[in-house]
């Protein structure tokens, strides 16, 4: 129950006789309850259940932060909001369990049972939020759209389905369901979305929403690359397909790929528990710890390996004193890898997170575990997520604390300011943290708050 604290200001007037006191009617109208005037102070009990909100920040005019009122004034704001550099709240009437950042685009799910279970917001050039009422604007000559709205999925028991994961790549996106496989939509043109090819096709307003077949069992996890697409499956086996120039797909060649094919090189008979990737490296986790990569080191993301600037198929990479690996992140020229024990490892090009000094590493750097919160009064901090978006990062703690580091692009860190981030920084969020998704110049945060 909640602890209700009423102040009552004023005075309250009673009617006195001639000599000062109450007659007797006047004293049991003097017993009524006093009408509250004042404020009422409501405290978070233990019973309180925290609720689910959706906050975003970075770039806004490309409508993927889902606030129109940025893009357009509306009667309440006379200027145009380019940037937010802070968390924005954003109303959701669903409780959003995934979130996805692509380029300029941004996708939300529900594991609810309720017929829409996707909404998009953001460009929609090649129907990557699939085929609905658009604005177009005419000064910039694409497509977007300005609010989360809903994204319409061919399912055959929608009621039933539940929507587990989002992912975004460049112009493409993919929607995972849990009984029902992977939908695809948005730009084909390297076979990205599963399907054949086809010369020529027009992608914007295109009603193609796909279903990628050609699993050996059901998909639990999906990627995005730029434009290529990794698939993780329950028998802990990766699929991919689309571009493959430098590599990313995995698959031997150099070639596009226009539906799933089984990753091998030394990812044969290897069970993974997780893949990753944003630009044009790919990394999967294997269930024993070790980490895996292939696709584009022109920036050093597989130099343990090759001193070459393409790997074309997966090869382990032998990273000494990480421990055992249980998450990657890559974005478009650095990695960050998180160990058991809580500890984060970069390395790559860019902002790493140890300082203005170091934007360049062939191995593996430990970003001190006290820039996220561990100290002597609080040595069991530890992080648990992390993720990358094209050139930066974001982890978040076991006590839902979110931190980011790297090139603040347009505004995309949410701490306030536009300048770079040397080392983590921890963003002001009103609650809890339970998972973020980053992008090419803006971020999402699901959050759980107590108030």
């Amino acid at each position: 129950m909640s602890v209700v604290c009423a102040r009552l200001l004023g005075r309250c007037s009673v009617a006195l006789g001639r000599r000062g006191y109450a007659t007797p009617s006047q004293a049991v109208k003097n017993k009524r309850p006093k009408e509250q005037s004042g404020p009422v102070y409501q405290y978070v009990g233990k019973h309180t259940k925290p609720k689910d909100k959706v906050f975003v920040w970075g770039f806004s005019y490309t409508g993927a932060l889902g606030i129109p009122s940025f893009v357009v004034p509306d009667s309440g704001r006379k200027m145009p909001r380019k940037y937010q550099l802070t968390p924005y709240r954003l109303d959701t009437e669903q409780r959003i369990s995934s979130a996805a950042c692509g380029y300029g685009f941004t996708l939300l799910s529900s594991t609810t049972q309720d017929l829409t279970k996707v909404w998009g917001m953001g460009l929609n050039k090649d129907s990557q939020l699939g085929f609905q009422r658009t604005q177009h604007d005419r000064n910039k000559s694409y497509e977007y759209v300005l609010e989360p709205s809903p994204v319409s999925l061919p399912l055959a028991r929608p009621q039933e389905t539940r929507v587990t994961q989002v992912a975004c790549g460049r112009a493409h996106s993919l929607v995972l369901t849990d009984s029902e496989g992977v939908f695809s939509l948005g730009n084909n043109a390297y076979g990205q979305c599963g399907r054949k090819i086809v010369e020529n096709e027009i992608y914007s307003g295109s009603h193609v929403v796909h279903k990628i077949e050609g699993f050996d069992s059901r998909v639990v996890q999906v990627a995005c690359g730029q434009d290529h697409s990794l698939f993780l499956t329950q028998t802990g086996r990766v699929y991919s397909c689309g571009w493959g120039a430098d590599g990313q797909t995995g698959l031997g060649h150099h070639d596009m790929t226009a539906h799933p094919v089984p990753v091998a090189g030394e990812l044969a008979g290897v069970r993974v528990r997780q893949v990753a990737s944003y630009g044009d490296c790919s990394l999967a986790v294997s269930q024993e710890g070790d980490l895996f990569g292939w696709g584009n080191s022109e920036y050093l993301q597989l130099s343990t390996v090759t001193e070459a600037t393409q790997i074309n198929s997966p090869r382990r990479l032998p990273l000494e004193g990480v421990g055992r690996v249980q998450q990657a992140a890559c974005g478009g020229t650095q990695v960050a890898i998180l160990n058991n024990k809580g500890e984060v490892f970069v390395w790559g090009y860019g902002i790493l997170g140890k300082g203005p000094d170091l934007s360049e590493s062939k191995t593996p750097e430990m970003i001190p575990p006290t820039l996220f919160g561990r100290s002597e009064f609080n040595p069991q901090v530890a992080v648990t997520q992390i993720r990358c978006g094209l050139t930066h990062f974001a982890a978040v703690t076991d006590r839902g604390e979110l931190f980011v580091w790297g090139k603040n692009v347009r505004g995309c860190l949410g701490i306030g300011k536009r300048d770079d981030q040397y080392f983590p920084w921890r963003v002001t969020v009103p609650g809890q943290v339970v998972d973020v998704a980053c992008g090419v110049d803006h971020m999402v945060a699901l959050v759980k708050s107590l108030m």
